[in-house]
């Protein structure tokens, strides 16, 4: 039983082949975009080439276009997906005769697309979900085949969301896997309490000290999981000077020289800054 990885977050590619080499699946390559459109893309880039497991080929597709031929050249019988930013053709779901698998950071139909983690946070969801699912031709909308969750972390960092979502897909990919090969096709998704989440927008960038200091706190935390920077944010005026903010908190901390922003219920240091 072959499988092919559509990825490039190394981390997660590790917990697949863990899982998919526990039920008796063999891996056997990993088919990635070669564009890189950031500096740490290139760094996700560059460690998957230096640590992917062994035993796998490393594929980086010219163009999307390329995945059918790249995907038909390893015969495989199922494919497995997470992270990854194009949507998989027809044509190429198509190709392995159990499906693809995709693994999203979310209890899904809620947060469906690109940045469920910056939306979890920006909407105050006290869990963080992850689904398990079959892929369409559409994002996030296939058949679930496993789904679970446990308490949002208070380090809401991508280094701190790690382990809750290494635990999760520990324990969740392979039942996924045992159902698919049982000839299983999962349970079809409805929209009921179907929401969105795309990058966000010039509405969300400003610091607005009208809004409460938790809020405003919550904001600056949502943005550090927004990795689409077409809009700049989030961003803050403290007389005379103008900030996009990387970091901040509620505890004073103890610096004259920490910018302050007055909320409507009291400050908000801005502990980490770049002046615009």
């Amino acid at each position: 039983m072959r499988a092919v990885i559509y990825s490039t977050v190394l981390p997660a590619i590790e917990h697949i082949v863990a899982s998919a080499r526990s039920v008796g699946i063999t891996p056997v390559a990993v088919l990635g975009p070669r564009a890189v459109r950031d500096a740490e893309a290139a760094d996700r880039r560059d460690a998957l080439l230096a640590e992917a497991p062994d035993g796998l080929d490393l594929c980086f597709a010219s163009a999307k276009a390329s995945l059918e031929r790249l995907t038909r050249a390893y015969d495989p019988d199922l494919g497995l997906c997470t992270g990854y930013p194009w949507l998989l053709p027809r044509e190429v779901l198509a190709i392995p005769p159990l499906g693809v698998i995709n693994t999203h950071p979310s209890l899904l139909p809620r947060h469906r697309g690109p940045f469920p983690f910056a939306w979890a946070v920006r909407e105050g969801d006290p869990d963080l979900g992850m689904t398990v699912h079959l892929m369409d031709d559409r994002f996030d909308t296939g058949p679930i085949l496993a789904q679970g969750s446990r308490p949002m972390p208070a380090d809401t960092s991508l280094e701190g969301l790690l382990p809750t979502l290494r635990s999760l897909g520990q324990e969740l990919l392979p039942v996924a896997l045992r159902r698919v090969l049982e000839g299983d096709r999962g349970d079809p998704q409805t929209d009921e309490g179907m929401t969105y989440a795309p990058a966000f927008g010039e509405d969300y960038a400003e610091l607005d000290p009208g809004r409460s200091r938790a809020e405003l706190e919550r904001q600056v935390r949502a943005w550090a999981l927004m990795f689409d920077r077409t809009v700049v944010g989030p961003v803050a005026t403290v007389r005379p000077d103008r900030f996009r903010v990387l970091a901040a908190t509620l505890d004073d901390p103890g610096d004259p020289e920490t910018p302050r922003l007055d909320a409507r219920d009291g400050p908000l240091w801005l502990t980490s800054v770049e002046r615009l």
